[in-house]
């Protein structure tokens, strides 16, 4: 746990950042497998329409953290319990899908070509421009002949996947469980800030950033979750002690299929987002809105760097990436002297 003793020096870079005015708030988050944690926050949860200081308890739109905390987590879940096989193909559980064309190529996908990004889907599609119906729009995901393309990571396959847990276990995504400190519909006064969004004419407090998840009802297989840092941490301490994963599942999760992708995550390589300094059986995952959580299996420890970068508007340069990268990188070289 010497780690814990360089917390300020971790933050350092974040803290620099919010008092600069690149980010409006920041939190950081570190959890050792055994349990401890150590968090430091800073700055305000809102700038406009006034300003509103950051505190522990508030909700971050996660944005696409939703892609590995929950999505990936249900889907293998779904596996461990018998209920799919990670090579089925969609239209096992999807018959409907193209249902039209049933020799479309959508309907070959398999559940593992659709974790590792590894499909012919676009990244994104303006759903929302067709209109706010949520089952329409679900339709439309499904009936849609998809451009081929070469692979991407793709919010598309991950609202399939969001599709496919509705249809496996009978529920809609706004009535999956969710553990302590992660919500779909997380209360306003505590939530912290993102876009003064064009489209729906205010500022994002409490409702998810994401215009294609606002759309689709909130909760999606992209996005739409929020989470305390506490939150956050929790299923990183979850993942870190193994959680409720089979060994098999927990390897594939940690393995690269193709370039740095796994089941969901990225495996860490050189140059990547979760900075340097750390083994090979690191993962980690990115969110739009400013997010981040990386878990570092071999030395037994997690971080999550929790900022609104989006907020009043993701159109500022506020270096983002090269935060993360230098955060990850401190905690890199802190965690290898522990």
């Amino acid at each position: 746990m010497d780690v814990f003793k360089h917390v300020d020096e971790i933050f350092a870079p974040a803290k620099r950042a919010v008092e600069e005015g690149r980010i409006p708030c920041a939190a950081l988050g570190l959890v050792m497998r055994d349990g401890h944690r150590q968090i430091a926050i800073l700055g305000n949860a809102q700038r406009e329409p006034h300003a509103i200081k950051l505190e522990r308890n508030m909700w971050f739109d996660l944005a696409s953290l939703t892609k590995v905390i929950f999505t990936t987590h249900r889907v293998l879940i779904l596996a461990r319990d018998g209920q799919i096989a990670l090579d089925d193909r969609l239209e096992k559980h999807i018959p409907d899908l193209r249902q039209y064309d049933t020799s479309a190529p959508e309907r070959a996908l398999t559940i593992r070509q659709i974790l590792s990004h590894q499909t012919h889907l676009p990244a994104v599609e303006p759903l929302y421009t067709l209109g706010q119906d949520p089952e329409t729009l679900r339709a439309y995901v499904l009936q849609r002949v998809w451009k081929s393309g070469p692979p991407v990571y793709s919010d598309i396959n991950f609202i399939l996947l969001g599709i496919l847990i509705e249809r496996l276990t009978g529920q809609t995504l706004a009535d999956q469980p969710l553990s302590e400190g992660l919500s779909f519909f997380p209360p306003h006064n505590e939530s912290v800030a993102t876009e003064r969004c064009s489209w729906r004419g205010r500022v994002m407090r409490g409702e998810v950033h994401d215009e294609n998840a606002f759309a689709l009802g909130g909760p999606a297989g992209h996005a739409g979750l929020f989470g305390t840092v506490d939150g956050v941490l929790n299923h990183a301490l979850h993942v870190l002690k193994g959680g409720d994963l089979t060994a098999t599942l927990m390897s594939e999760m940690t393995t690269p299929i193709s370039g740095n992708r796994s089941l969901g995550w990225e495996v860490q390589q050189t140059g990547w987002h979760g900075g340097e300094g750390h083994s090979q059986r690191t993962i980690g995952h990115l969110g739009f809105t400013g997010t981040g959580l990386w878990i570092d299996l071999d030395r037994g420890v997690g971080w999550t760097l929790l900022t609104n970068r989006v907020h009043p508007s993701r159109h500022t340069d506020t270096g983002i990436m090269a935060l993360r990268r230098e955060t990850g990188t401190l905690l890199g070289r802190f965690s290898d002297q522990a």
